[in-house]
């Protein structure tokens, strides 16, 4: 990397801090430091749903099975996702945001207690918050990866070095920082995104690439379906997708809540949907051309960075490794945003009396401890593990084979038709969903990738539902609840909580 590239990645940097700093501002409470009290314009809470969704995986472990495999990557990762979202448009996005805007809810999980009951509320909270840091561990790695590749910096100081500049903004702003930095993550993607889809195109046969390009790559790189990506695999990735990016990553869900109204959120989801479904594909087309340019790769995983080493000039290398930065710090700060949430106002009140009786000043300043705890614990694991093949393995083996069985009682349970079923439904269909896919994974070592992230969800979903038939635990204040998500606040009421 030149001069040049460096200072636009320092210069990226010091914007982040700046916007931690402007945010800062903004928090007067936890309410505003989880959902910035609900006054974030339905297209930035859109962008920002839409860009917390990438990280620097993307272009590292995503990038390698579109070098090896071609259009099957977007069809099973973004096309999912897409569809999924738009789905959620219209059954949880104005939801999740009435649970905020008529219930004063600042955690996607605080909720549960009434809903179901106290133990069920705790079960989740304490196994999606593990999972998470797991997560986030992986996502560290995978930018480290990426500027060892770029300018041979090690590992261990990779991670150090971003999750520093994240450990400011993030402690410092909140919501509105992760929010804000997604928007700039959105520029940054944009230009740097371009700069390398125009650059493939000079390199190639101009426009006609696009369609020119395919009969000279390996065979089957058109296809939709290649290789483990088949038509069962798109389709329990579509029924993860759906649940996942609908609030089951958590900080997904803080999108729609941090809106100003559930009409508002419907809006934010279906702008999220249309560019997922269209962007990706301009990112993706210079990774499905990588084989032309840079064939015969050992690790298939630096696809990306040699491209952008072979075909860009100084400083827009600098772009576009910020651009990497941007991806993988965004959804790091979101996913410590919301796990703060979870921590501060579902988990610690209930283990330390204390807690439940800080004042508003202390209660914001805890909520900043734990999100600080929370990055520095995933730095530590992504530290110790050296990056010695996690990435895709977390994100796909573990992540989204364990989100659906955490998800389906968090997510069905803000819907009328699931009025049924309760704490014991929601307990025991999260048991048998991780259980199962603990039997699928380690017992009989199934290879089936569709096989191993599906098998647990529908088995939650049965049990979830066969439970709530079999054994109704309904009662008058959870339908109150759920009957309360079905329309905004009157507009007297929502002025009033502004």
């Amino acid at each position: 990397m030149s001069v040049l590239d460096w200072s636009v990645l320092g210069a990226y940097f010091l914007v982040m801090v700046g916007i931690g700093i402007w945010s800062k501002n903004r928090v007067r409470n936890v309410i505003d430091f989880f959902t910035a009290g609900g006054r974030i314009p339905w297209w930035l809470s859109g962008i920002s749903h839409h860009m917390s969704g990438y990280s620097a995986i993307m272009f590292v472990a995503f990038a390698a099975v579109a070098y090896n495999y071609g259009l099957a990557m977007y069809v099973w990762w973004a096309l999912t996702i897409g569809v999924g979202v738009g789905i959620g448009a219209f059954v949880w996005a104005a939801r999740w945001n009435r649970l905020r805007s008529k219930h004063g809810v600042a955690s996607p999980l605080e909720y549960l207690a009434r809903r179901y009951d106290l133990p069920t509320q705790q079960v989740l909270a304490y196994s999606g918050a593990l999972l998470k840091v797991v997560d986030i561990a992986a996502k560290w790695v995978a930018i480290a990866v990426l500027l060892r590749g770029f300018a041979g910096i090690p590992v261990a100081w990779g991670i150090l070095i971003t999750g520093a500049v994240t450990l400011v903004y993030i402690t410092a702003g909140g919501l509105w920082a992760d929010v804000l930095t997604d928007f700039g993550q959105f520029v940054i993607q944009g230009f740097a995104g371009i700069a390398m889809f125009i650059a493939i195109m000079a390199h190639l046969d101009g426009v006609a690439t696009l369609w020119t390009m395919w009969d000279r790559l390996p065979e089957g790189h058109g296809d939709p379906f290649a290789g483990p990506y088949t038509v069962t695999f798109f389709l329990a990735l579509l029924f993860i997708k759906t649940f996942e990016y609908n609030g089951g990553m958590w900080n997904l869900a803080q999108r729609y809540m941090a809106s100003p109204s559930g009409s508002a959120a419907r809006r934010s989801a279906l702008l999220s949907s249309v560019l997922w479904v269209v962007w990706p594909l301009i990112l993706f087309i210079p990774m499905f051309a990588a084989p032309l340019i840079v064939p015969g790769l050992a690790d298939a995983e630096e696809a990306y960075v040699r491209l952008a080493q072979t075909l860009l000039p100084q400083g827009v290398i600098g772009l576009v490794l910020a651009g990497f930065f941007s991806h993988t710090m965004a959804m790091v700060a979101s996913d410590a945003n919301v796990i703060s949430s979870v921590i501060t106002r579902d988990i610690a009140p209930v283990i330390v009396r204390r807690v439940r009786e800080l004042s508003a000043r202390a209660e914001l300043t805890f909520a900043r401890v734990t999100t600080f705890a929370f990055v520095l614990i995933s730095m530590v694991i992504a530290i110790s593990t050296e990056g010695q093949g996690v990435v895709l393995k977390i994100v796909v083996d573990l992540v989204a084979a364990t989100m659906g069985p955490i998800s389906i009682p968090l997510m069905l349970g803000l819907l009328p038709w699931f009025r049924r079923s309760g704490p014991t439904a929601a307990i025991a269909s999260w048991a048998a969903g991780l259980g199962v896919w603990a039997y699928v994974k380690w017992i009989i070592e199934s290879k089936d990738t569709a096989m191993v992230v599906g098998v647990p969800l529908v088995t939650s979903l049965v049990l979830y539902v066969a439970i709530g038939l079999l054994k109704p635990e309904g009662g008058p204040d959870r339908d109150a609840l759920i009957a309360s998500l079905d329309t905004d606040p009157e507009p007297e009421r929502a002025t009033a909580r502004a």
